[in-house]
């Protein structure tokens, strides 16, 4: 044999530890990914977690009913809004309307119109209509972006919101009286035990979530099933009440096999949460009411108040009063986003 260099035996050695090094980089990154997988991302590490890098369509389902007409004009015009600031990841925007008919809405928000249940099946929750709007549109929309964002009309972007699924897996917001564990006998109707212990079922409902189109157009149909099911069903209609539809999504995406991240800064909801700070969707579903002296006094009609109930026949006014001072952030936010929004719309009040 031939006699091997010096030289070459120093270039074997420096090559066997850059390869061991990049391996252990390798498994040390698998390995925090996998410890970091779980469903909570905490504010601490949100920003490690930025999704996928692909656009998503906004969508919200609708009636013609004013006191929703009014919500979604809003909305859309905070996600015109928003949707041009850099960060933003937001596709086009769909109002899912399932009256069955056009409105006057049409020329000023992208719409499309999908049918209602037939009469008398929702048993006057209208919600019910909502999963069933998502799978006529999947199935006659052309939908040109990979991922859809399922919005409501009381939703308004605060801030610029990347698409923060990660691959085939949605992201949600987790709801805390979202319990499957509390009602066990009634959950376990529709997902057996066969099929995994309960915490398989994430504590959300269908939105706020991201989800890659694909996936949603194989759950939407089971979803709708589960939710008419658990109408018809007294002990399920009874326990779940108006989050009904809530956990039917819920139920659907495990018996599908589909876990969700959740992020707390998904969403904020006053008058519970105080501050915007980093969050992306303010969610105006509770009366806000505060005496003068700015403390909150809810269950009890305020001194000052904000409450979208108290405008179902007609068009919220322009130009509410502030809130007094003490008052958190979050209620004073979204009193000045609602009076931009209102200032700025072409035939507010006639419309």
């Amino acid at each position: 044999m031939k006699r091997v260099s010096p030289l070459f035996f120093v270039l074997l050695v420096l090559g066997f530890f850059a390869t061991y090094n990049l391996l252990t980089m390798i498994i040390h990154s698998k390995t925090s990914s996998e410890e970091r997988d779980g469903p909570f991302l905490m504010p601490g590490n949100l920003n490690e977690f930025r999704g996928s890098k692909s656009k998503y369509h906004v969508a919200v389902t609708a009636t013609d009913a004013p006191y929703i007409q009014w919500q979604c004009r809003i909305m859309y015009y905070w996600y015109r809004k928003v949707r041009a600031m850099p960060g933003s990841e937001m596709g086009k925007f769909t109002r899912i309307l399932h009256s069955g008919k056009p409105d006057s809405l049409m020329e000023e928000i992208p719409t499309f119109v999908v049918d209602p249940l037939p009469e008398g099946l929702d048993r006057g929750y209208i919600v019910l209509n909502r999963p069933w709007a998502f799978v006529q549109w999947l199935e006659k929309a052309t939908i040109h972006e990979e991922y859809v964002l399922m919005a409501e009309p009381d939703h308004i972007f605060v801030n610029p919101l990347p698409n923060l699924a990660r691959g085939k897996r949605p992201v949600g917001f987790p709801f805390f009286y979202i319990k499957p564990s509390d009602h066990e006998t009634v959950i376990r109707k529709y997902y057996p035990e066969e099929k995994g212990p309960l915490t398989n079922i994430d504590p959300i409902g269908n939105s706020p979530v991201i989800i890659r189109k694909s996936v949603l157009e194989k759950l939407s149909p089971t979803w709708m099933n589960i939710s008419l099911r658990m109408k018809d069903d007294p002990a399920a209609d009874q326990a779940f009440g108006w989050v009904l539809e809530m956990y039917a999504y819920a139920v659907a995406s495990a018996l599908h096999g589909v876990r969700h991240l959740l992020r707390e800064d998904f969403m904020l909801q006053p008058p519970w949460d105080l501050e915007i700070g980093k969050k992306f969707i303010l969610h105006y579903t509770y009366g806000c009411d505060y005496n003068l002296k700015g403390e909150l006094t809810y269950g009890k009609i305020g001194e000052w108040r904000f409450d979208k109930r108290s405008h179902l026949s007609e068009p919220i006014p322009r130009n509410l009063s502030l809130p007094p001072p003490g008052v958190p952030e979050s209620v004073v936010r979204l009193v000045q986003m609602v009076n931009e929004a209102t200032a700025n719309i072409p035939n507010w009040d006639t419309l």
